[in-house]
């Protein structure tokens, strides 16, 4: 198989056919397009859970381990609340990294008022740049939880922030030499500071009290595979147009180069919503700092399409995201 994400068709046949044990403490278990499952524990609250590891880079791994994953409990309206760690070094490992990874950790859960509950760190010759997996643990007022399968025919459809800019900050670190050979030093600059922009909980927050009907955090595959999950979980069709999603010209310009997608570019930081008026939760958004665009609505059928200058695209299953074509697969070649 390809380096990304297991195939849409894979995940039905191979996985989620053979989970057939259930619970009713399990209000939302695996599927196509969720990023986390949801237990009701109380009457009137529940733990919403995710998990992720954190594969492609090594640079800000403790960092990004953590907002991808608070950003994921945020796409289903909870409150990150703590986290479990599965830290897996290679035999090349010191003390030192494992300080610099924690400390990164520790950085980014003080942000966000997070605890780290536990977890395992453990050297293994199977892996040969470190490997960070995080389970993830949130909470929420019953009946205030969000999914990705929440939207409905009439919606419109909402991009955060801008895309790809995890993508276009990994990428910039990562190859900062060779770029700063290629492009004005103040543009390599403000690429990698690109990750400032990556927690997506207060857009989450916002929308949850502004009539927010589904969310989900736009990562592998990048926004065209942001919306066919989304579309797919919520059984309705899309119709975007394509000049409205937002871009920064810094991922512009290192895609240009790098022979890259933008649209198909990791792009944690970037929350994906519906809501029967979206003006009104984009201007919420901007009230509080943070930019929004309305770029489609969702629409009755199967069809997701996004119509550019050229004419129109019809969007498929998520490939496999963009960014391990210049970090993961260069990197392994070294």
């Amino acid at each position: 198989m390809e380096i990304g994400k297991v195939p849409e068709t894979v995940l039905k046949r191979a996985v989620f056919q053979q989970i057939r044990t259930k619970r009713e403490e399990i209000l939302t278990g695996p599927g196509v397009g969720e990023d986390c499952a949801i237990m009701q524990l109380g009457p009137d609250e529940v733990f919403v859970l995710s998990t992720d590891p954190i594969t492609g880079t090594d640079k800000d791994m403790g960092t990004l381990a953590v907002q991808i994953t608070a950003n994921d409990l945020a796409s289903a309206g909870a409150e990150p609340v703590g986290m479990l760690l599965t830290v897996l070094l290679p035999p090349s490992a010191d003390e030192e990294m494992i300080r610099r990874l924690m400390g990164e950790v520790e950085c980014a859960c003080e942000k966000l008022h997070i605890q780290v509950m536990g977890g395992h760190t453990e050297v293994t010759a199977v892996v040969n740049q470190p490997v960070i997996s995080v389970t993830g643990v949130g909470k929420a007022k019953k009946g205030r939880q969000v999914t990705t399968g929440g939207a409905h025919v009439g919606d419109d459809v909402i991009v955060t922030k801008w895309i790809g800019i995890e993508g276009t900050s990994i990428i910039a670190k990562e190859k900062e030499e060779e770029l700063l050979r290629h492009f004005p030093a103040e543009l390599v600059a403000e690429a990698e500071g690109l990750s400032r922009f990556l927690s997506v909980v207060p857009e989450a927050m916002i929308a949850v009290e502004n009539g927010v009907t589904a969310m989900h955090d736009v990562t592998e595959g990048g926004i065209y595979g942001a919306l066919w999950e989304l579309a797919e979980a919520s059984g309705v069709g899309l119709a975007v147009e394509k000049e409205k999603i937002p871009l920064r010209r810094e991922t512009e310009e290192l895609c240009k180069y790098f022979h890259l997608d933008p649209y198909r570019l990791i792009s944690s930081g970037s929350m994906l919503m519906t809501a029967p008026d979206g003006h009104r939760l984009v201007e919420a958004l901007k009230r509080a700092g943070i930019a929004a665009s309305v770029v489609g609505r969702c629409v009755a059928g199967e069809a997701k399409t996004v119509q550019n200058g050229a004419g129109t695209i019809a969007l498929g299953r998520p490939e496999t995201d963009e960014l391990y074509k210049i970090v993961t697969v260069q990197n392994s070649t070294k």
